[in-house]
């Protein structure tokens, strides 16, 4: 009885088939958007190389070309967000290095296709399986697990329940995964075995406590928890509201696509200005690892963003609007309407077993 509840109320699907069908989200979603973000990097190191000029992802709020004293630029393929670290335009991946002359979009997926290989496109996929399968997972299954909880459980109705679910799901998703974030970059600033890395861990642990090892925690929680808690609200509104129009009680693939979209966009939006910072500290968090310095401009998230609207007025706090909604908006519809796919198809399973029990 208790087995039988717990299915109905989690959608006709156990937890382990959420953690499946969000994990394969997760899967399509990097195979998709990591090409994208690829020419994106490549037509960018073509403009403005990055041993003349700082990159572009490095300081995203400003316009002015200044001669690099950094060593690190931003890869972000809508699901991680990746930091590359060089030392005066050496020590990036290959692909980011190699030298060509794109004309534009499609010409760089023809040529690096043509001579690079395929493979070249899906370069820094690696990363992103490793650390955002397990985010995903953890983030999804956590999603679903609260909002039935809230409503089947607790006896809640009402518009906000995704909200509360989907902020207290990216909070619990964050706090698990940060040490991780922290233990990459460390990696790929000094290109450390795992045994120097665990004698890195030990010593920052005994300077700093445990705590350190959630040093970043905070923006990113001021840029992931409200986009989480605007994403699942509006998702679950569009949804509705294209049921409700249609006239059917399950959403359709194309309709989960849809509503991905469009509350992915709303939700990148609208908190825009916490990503900026987000980029920033991330920046500055890998320029302090490389040098071995600790950080002379204020890292409170609050006082970067003083420092941007000084430097660079309110519009500052948007830049970079365009790309982030382009890349955030498509990984949202892909990864949404997989995961509802792939709990679709476990519900069906589900219930053909039940019919064979009968």
């Amino acid at each position: 009885m208790v087995e039988k509840q717990t299915l109905h109320s989690s959608g006709g699907i156990t937890p382990l088939q959420q953690m499946l069908a969000s994990g394969t989200g997760a899967l399509f979603t990097s195979l998709f958007v990591t090409p994208l973000d690829v020419v994106k990097i490549r037509l960018q190191a073509q403009r403005t190389p990055f041993y003349r000029a700082l990159a572009v992802d490095s300081v995203p709020w400003s316009s002015v070309i200044r001669q690099s004293k950094w060593k690190c630029f931003l890869y972000c393929n809508g699901l991680m967000d990746h930091l590359y670290v060089c030392e005066n335009g050496s020590g990036c991946t290959s692909w980011y290095k190699t030298p060509n002359h794109f004309r534009g979009t499609v010409d760089a997926f023809v040529k690096i296709t043509r001579y690079e290989g395929v493979r070249s496109l899906w370069s820094g996929l690696p990363p992103t399986l490793v650390m955002a399968v397990p985010a995903t997972v953890i983030y999804f299954t956590c999603y679903d697990q609260l909002r039935d909880f809230l409503r089947y459980g607790m006896g809640y109705q009402g518009s906000q329940i995704p909200l509360v679910a989907g902020a207290l799901a990216r909070l619990g998703a964050v706090t698990v995964i940060s040490p991780l974030e922290l233990i990459r970059t460390k990696m790929q600033s000094r290109q450390l075995s795992y045994r120097e890395l665990h004698t890195c861990i030990q010593m920052a642990v005994a300077q700093g406590g445990w705590l350190s090892l959630w040093r970043g925690w905070g923006p990113t929680i001021l840029r992931d928890v409200p986009f989480s808690a605007l994403y699942w609200f509006n998702y679950e509104l569009v949804k509705a509201q294209l049921c409700e129009r249609y006239s059917v009680h399950e959403a359709t693939f194309k309709m989960s696509f849809t509503a991905g979209a469009i509350s992915g966009a709303i939700a990148a939006i609208m908190t825009l200005p916490f990503d900026v910072v987000k980029t920033q500290r991330q920046i500055e968090l890998g320029e302090m690892e490389t040098l071995k310095v600790s950080s002379r401009k204020p890292t409170s998230t609050w006082l970067i963003m003083k420092r941007i609207r000084t430097e660079s007025g309110i519009r500052g706090l948007f830049a970079g609007f365009m790309p982030r909604v382009i890349k955030v908006a498509p990984a949202c519809a892909v990864m949404i309407s997989t995961y509802e796919f792939g709990k679709a198809f476990f519900q069906k399973l589900n219930y053909e077993r039940e019919l064979q029990n009968l």
